[in-house]
């Protein structure tokens, strides 16, 4: 259960669902933290009630909310889970996510893909604008002056030698090839990512995202990882 408020400013709670971790904090009505977030990692198996259970542990550590914004490392419609590849579970195809939280915390609920949600974090609103997130698998957001194009998976999509990009590039291909070698294959992703969508600006995200070494193509910045977070307000602004 939520704990109550007599604030008038509307506070959001914000959710990141991802393949290693789970983390939380709550918003101001302008996007501003006002607390520190919390983290847990994400349970074995990530099943939704496995998933749930140590999201309650979690809010019970934060300040009072009126609303929940949660990124999801999958296909969302309208709040309902298409796919969680990263989750290693088939038990969320078709679970209501922001059905779950809403009645779980007694708020209402929006749920939408991570790197969406990532990308209204760090986007300008200007032109087209490209997000990649890099950590357990590879996240894919596109923006176009500042509306979101939902459900674009790139990371899904084959590259090379019968990999997908996120096989190429995901936190398993990181440890089997080292750090040096898995640097020049996001180097090589960008490189055929770049001409095929013509971006104004790409961000890179993601826990892995830290680990990129050297200068990068023009056009490219690495973003704060928590901006995953704190896009979780643009979920609100209708």
């Amino acid at each position: 259960m939520a704990k109550k408020t007599k604030s008038r400013e509307i506070h959001s709670l914000a959710i990141d669902i991802g393949g290693t971790g789970l983390k939380a904090l709550v918003l101001s009505e302008t996007g501003e933290p006002l607390c520190e977030r919390v983290r847990v990692e994400t349970p074995k198996p990530a099943t939704p009630s496995a998933v749930m259970h140590e999201l309650a542990g979690l809010v019970a550590q934060l300040p009072a909310f009126h609303r929940i914004s949660c990124g999801f490392p999958g296909v969302v419609r309208a709040g309902v889970i298409d796919t969680a590849p990263n989750l290693g579970t088939e038990e969320w195809h078709g679970f209501d996510l922001a059905g779950a939280l809403s009645a779980a915390f007694e708020r209402p609920a929006r749920v939408l893909n991570d790197a969406g949600v990532q990308g209204f974090g760090i986007r300008s609103g200007q032109g087209v604008e490209m997000v990649l997130t890099l950590g357990t698998g590879m996240g894919f957001a596109l923006f176009v002056d500042g509306r979101y194009v939902p459900n674009v998976e790139m990371g899904h999509h084959p590259f090379r030698k019968g990999k997908t990009y996120e096989d190429w590039v995901g936190g398993p291909a990181l440890e089997e090839v080292g750090k040096k070698r898995w640097n020049k294959r996001v180097r090589e992703i960008l490189e055929t990512l770049m001409p095929t969508f013509n971006p104004d600006a790409v961000y890179l995200g993601g826990g892995n995202a830290k680990r990129l070494k050297g200068d990068l193509p023009e056009k490219v910045k690495i973003a704060d990882n928590l901006a995953g977070l704190l896009g979780g307000i643009a979920l609100w602004r209708d």
